[in-house]
């Protein structure tokens, strides 16, 4: 793979390197991360996205915004990690990787005085980055059991290595599936209004020599009648203790369509990206975007002055509808409140 989404460059004094996704896939383009406001900028503007690249990169921010003051106290720390929570509310890998960088603060203090607290700030923010790298393979390992020999699969926004520190989660699967020597299509929906699917899955795919079909959102259930479609499988950028699953807009739009077309339908997801203080779904925040990414997307003006525009960045897709999540380690499914427990027993009360 000649791309990755982030890498951070150098000690304790160097930067992060993202690739700039808003201008792909016209051109392959890095920003430069100096300061933690950089990071934060990236995050909102999409250069950076995916809901565990965007936890990393958050991560990496935080040293950026420690290092600015000499000796940074505890509330210096605080109020960094609390900076990069408002950059995006949705995705939950964020707020699960500052809270680690926090504990990691919070330990120092207490119990490691003397020793460097950047250092400490930086081994974490690489432990979650290899963590990350790790887990997608694991994702991209059990998802790809379910991937059809022969068949298609239709995926929406994008989840590659893009997404990620590497491999990705949903698209994980398919590129290990593919690399295992299984032959199949990938039918890639467009992903309005930003179209992560058209200018990032296709892209990706393209990369890796995998047969991909670019369809627009509104064609999905089209090509599902038309028997093209034999499993659909997405990303997550939040999952509520029963199963809920939000992702990008339109994805519960396709879990409807699968369901009525006998098509199953999977969530690719670490276990980072499972929210269990939530009961389900309907406690997720939903971000919502700008007028002018429907209205004047990509420099062109498509609807008239003036006119009223809804635009959240997500939807939640209920359990019953989902075949199953596959996580690092193993597949939830039936998807269920007693079956992620069972899962993760750690995390649940």
């Amino acid at each position: 793979m000649s791309y990755r989404s982030l890498t951070w460059l150098g000690a304790t004094e160097g930067y992060l390197k993202l690739l700039d996704q808003t201008r792909l896939p016209g051109e392959v383009v890095y920003r430069e991360c100096l300061t933690i406001e950089q990071v934060w900028q990236a995050i909102k503007a999409l250069c950076v996205r995916g809901a565990p690249a965007i936890g990393v990169s958050a991560a990496y921010g935080v040293i950026l915004g420690a290092r600015i003051h000499q000796e940074p106290t505890l509330e210096q720390l605080k109020q960094a990690t609390d900076y990069l929570r408002t950059s995006r509310p949705t995705a939950v890998n964020l707020f699960w990787a500052l809270d680690r960088m926090d504990a990691v603060a919070e330990r120092y203090f207490k119990q490691l005085p003397g020793s460097s607290l950047v250092d400490h700030l930086l081994a974490e923010a690489q432990a979650i980055e290899a963590e990350d790298v790790e887990t997608s393979r694991r994702i991209g390992e059990h998802g790809a059991t379910l991937i059809p020999d022969g068949g298609g699969v239709l995926t929406h926004c994008n989840t590659g290595a893009l997404a990620t520190a590497d491999y990705g989660t949903a698209l994980a699967a398919i590129i290990l599936a593919w690399e295992q020597g299984k032959r199949f299509r990938v039918y890639a929906d467009e992903t309005r209004p930003l179209l992560q699917g058209a200018r990032l899955t296709a892209w990706e795919l393209q990369q890796r020599g995998i047969p991909c079909t670019l369809i627009c959102d509104n064609m999905a259930a089209q090509v599902m009648k038309e028997g093209k479609v034999q499993l659909a499988i997405v990303g997550a950028d939040r999952i509520a203790s029963n199963g809920d699953t939000a992702n990008k807009i339109g994805t519960y739009g396709v879990a409807i369509m699968a369901k009525y077309h006998k098509v199953p339908f999977y969530i690719a997801a670490p276990q980072s990206t499972f929210d269990l203080t939530l009961p389900d779904g309907c406690s997720i925040p939903i971000e919502q975007r700008t007028a002018d990414e429907i209205t004047n997307a990509f420099g062109k003006r498509t609807a008239p002055e003036g006119v009223e525009v809804y635009n959240p960045a997500f939807d939640v897709t209920p359990a019953e509808l989902i075949t199953g999540i596959v996580t690092e380690k193993g597949i939830i499914s039936p998807v269920s409140h007693e079956n992620i427990c069972a899962m993760f027993s750690s995390q649940c009360a």
